[in-house]
């Protein structure tokens, strides 16, 4: 991409400012500016894509920065980009950190809560009581649930017989009404204690 010019910060202020230069304002911040904010994201945890769009959304954050008169010319137009660029990438790696963050609890949960549940359920003393449980879910839950610990069936061969598209929405939903099951007999007692409960030790 070959420069038109090069702008001083208040010819590039004003070239951004009118719909006429600015797309040429725009090729020269980005062949001044991309390498060090793409150096700094992919030093960073990120890509070369990762580095293209950030570079973008910072363009139109900027952009309208200039256009609502909110630059204040603290600094130089390149300082004043890359810090944006920089805050901008280390609050999308925040976000995704929370997101992965959430995936392992998630994760973690799901590990925890289906021992637990299908410990209960090994300590009721009839299938019936089980069954009396299992109404109050609901007809779904109650499905997948007697398939599972009534027929012994792989989550595979449950697919067969429900209406989901693979094999991981079978497993978030069983998770989902173990969950369920779980909050049910910790939160009404007196249903754990209709059903006769054994007190292991």
């Amino acid at each position: 991409m070959k420069i038109v010019r090069n702008y001083s910060d208040p010819e590039l202020l004003n070239a951004i400012r009118d719909k006429s230069t600015i797309n040429n304002a725009i090729r020269f911040i980005y062949q001044s500016y991309f390498d060090t904010i793409s150096s700094f994201i992919t030093n960073n945890s990120g890509s070369r894509q990762d580095a293209e769009d950030i570079f973008q959304e910072v363009v139109l954050t900027f952009s309208e920065i200039v256009k609502k008169d909110k630059f204040r010319g603290e600094s130089s137009i390149k300082t004043f980009f890359v810090a944006l660029a920089r805050n901008t990438w280390l609050n999308e790696l925040k976000k995704r950190g929370r997101s992965q963050l959430r995936d392992v609890v998630f994760e973690k949960g799901r590990d925890e809560a289906e021992p637990d549940v299908t410990q209960q359920i090994a300590e009721m003393e009839t299938r019936k009581e089980l069954m009396g449980l299992l109404e109050q879910l609901g007809e779904g839950c109650k499905k997948i649930l007697v398939m599972f610990y009534y027929e012994e069936l792989s989550v595979k061969e449950m697919l067969e017989h429900l209406p989901y598209e693979n094999e991981q929405v079978v497993r978030n939903k069983k998770y989902k009404c173990l969950q369920q099951l779980t909050e049910l007999i910790k939160e009404n007692p007196a249903v754990i204690k209709n059903f006769n409960f054994k007190n292991k030790r």
